[in-house]
């Protein structure tokens, strides 16, 4: 009789032939790089540096495509931005101290928006770890510590025959819902050794899937069914695992109304009779909300942005399904569920009953009449113009980054995605610089559609040098520059605190001279003639920057009164 912890995999023939006689002039590099391609890796990202030239020497004798950006944030946000559209982990090459440390804004973007990032970094040498001050070029007494507290999991590496298997543990924890960065670290010389270790082969690093309780869906399941007002937010989880279908059938099932938050955009169809859109930061829809008998939030921990800034109080019943088990019940008290978003829907479909509701859309017509009212007696024509502008010019399907600016805080509450996994934005962790280099690495990942970016000209400053990036590699991205000499919202936000701004006007270049000058196409456009500029830029294939000067501003905040 044969039990399954008696069951060995035996190596073939060829196996054992090139373990025993493995190819010459291999190093710890390529041990790494050798893992990445065994998990299924085609593609990394990075900056090389002193200590990890070994990784480097070691991409030229392998498969994987290299994508070199110019500073280690902006490879982190390309990184970041394949491993949302992907799925996978998206590798990222990094040197030590000063390289690592210059990546911790992006991996702290990944992490709050569950991007799935494998950092990989070299460290000192051996002999100059543990706490000592030996005075290595980019030596920190602990460069581990640095990462603790942003990414999901720290791996070491302190010898070449622990590669394949913190690199594996590693990608299995990335990958594990929720998906997040995860850091490892290998020293220079680890690196560096020539290696008489086999060439890695197939690794196995599956996560295992995050199922929910059943005795917590049948509960859920039992009163979502017997609602009078049941409705349904809508978080990023549902994206990221791939359950707007099955979203869509338990709404339609239940008659409740969905309204998507701005990491969840796409996860129900905007224009559906059902929806609510994303206008969270209106009154109007946190009332709809806290109305709300039962109120289903999938994939979303309800921070601050999902809550109308915290001001969100639900009245009803909340049930809260979320992979992040530290986001659960951490703003409500709720019936939780520790689970991946579309296993729980499934869950859900196979037990709740057929609720009828001829009112629910009418309902939801009412609120978005609402909203649309207390917006058109704003004045804010140029802002909605320019944003209508933007979503006709962008083919459907096409996926776009927004940075931290004022058109995207438009966008994150009016713009319909128009498809899933389409619409993204750096509102995780909030740092400027994210939207042109994740729109690289979006490029990377999909080269069959053209790619938007969207950014402030302060923003546009933090990631300029990647037009170098963007043209050296031919990727299919157009980057919309709203140029309002300045860091607009901060502008706004302290003339409305203070009486006037401080610190927040900036001396800019010609943005069309400067992306001329990398070899990239360029053009000024204007309100009236944006549409047609875009659209064009666009259709053209490769990079291309459209600079339009414009001073845009915010909608009232309900949140304040």
């Amino acid at each position: 009789m044969t039990h399954d912890h008696d069951l060995v995999l035996r190596p073939s023939a060829a196996q054992t032939e090139a373990a025993l006689d493995p190819p010459p002039g291999r190093n710890g590099g390529d041990l790494v790089v050798e893992t990445l391609s065994g998990l299924g890796a085609t593609t990394v990202f990075g900056l090389p540096g002193q200590h990890a030239l070994g990784m480097f020497d070691a991409l030229r004798r392998s498969s994987l495509r290299y994508i070199g950006l110019r500073v280690e944030n902006n490879a982190g946000f390309a990184a970041d931005a394949y491993g949302r559209i992907t799925g996978e982990a998206a590798p990222l090459l990094l040197s030590t101290g000063p390289g690592a440390l210059t990546s911790l804004a992006a991996l702290q973007e990944a992490r709050a928006a569950s991007a799935p990032v494998l950092a990989i970094s070299s460290q000192v040498p051996t002999a100059g770890l543990g706490g000592g001050r030996h005075g290595y070029l980019h030596e920190l007494p602990d460069q581990q510590a640095s990462f603790r507290g942003v990414v999901k999991s720290v791996h070491t590496v302190r010898t070449q025959s622990q590669i394949p298997s913190a690199i594996a543990a590693a990608w299995e924890s990335a990958l594990t819902a929720p998906h997040g960065p995860v850091w490892v670290e290998i020293p220079q010389d680890v690196l560096l050794a020539e290696t008489s270790l086999p060439q890695v082969t197939a690794m196995d690093a599956t996560p295992e899937d995050l199922v929910p309780r059943p005795e917590l869906t049948a509960l859920a399941a039992h009163l979502l069914s017997s609602a009078a007002r049941p409705a349904i937010i809508a978080g990023g989880g549902v994206v990221r695992s791939d359950a707007s279908g099955k979203l869509k059938s338990l709404a339609e099932k239940l008659n409740a109304p969905v309204v998507t938050t701005f990491g969840g955009k796409g996860a129900f169809p905007w224009t559906h009779p059902l929806s609510l859109q994303s206008w969270l930061e209106d009154r109007h829809t946190t009332d709809f909300l806290e109305d709300a008998d039962v109120l289903l939030v999938v994939g979303s921990g309800l921070g601050e942005l999902s809550s109308n800034y915290h001001t969100f109080k639900p009245r009803g019943r909340v049930i809260q399904i979320e992979a992040d088990l530290g986001k659960l019940e951490s703003n409500h008290p709720a019936l939780g569920i520790h689970a991946d978003a579309r296993l729980a829907l499934s869950a859900l479909l196979e037990t709740v009953g057929e609720r009828p509701d001829p009112s629910a859309a009418g309902r939801v017509s009412t609120v978005l009449a609402r909203v649309a009212e207390r917006i058109a007696a704003q004045e804010l024509t140029l802002e909605q113009d320019v944003l209508a502008s933007v979503r006709r010019a962008l083919p459907a399907g096409s996926p776009s980054f927004w940075d931290m600016t004022i058109l995207a805080y438009w966008a994150w509450s009016a713009f319909d995605p128009r498809g899933k996994n389409t619409m993204h934005s750096a509102q995780g962790a909030g740092g400027l610089g994210y939207g042109f280099p994740a729109a690289l690495g979006a490029a990377a990942a999909d080269p069959t559609h053209p790619v938007l970016a969207v950014s402030g000209d302060g923003g546009a400053l933090y990631s300029i040098a990647e037009l170098a990036t963007a043209r050296q590699y031919g990727l299919n991205v157009t980057w919309l520059i709203v140029d309002d000499g300045g860091y607009g919202i901060l502008r706004e936000y302290m003339t409305d605190a203070f009486g006037q701004a401080t610190a927040t006007e900036l001396s800019r270049p010609d943005y069309v001279a400067l992306a001329e000058s990398f070899g990239v196409p360029g053009v000024l456009t204007a309100p009236g003639t944006l549409e047609e500029d875009l659209a064009k830029a666009l259709a053209t294939p490769g990079p291309s920057v459209v600079v339009l000067p414009a001073l845009l501003r915010m909608f009232a905040p309900t949140h304040l009164g």
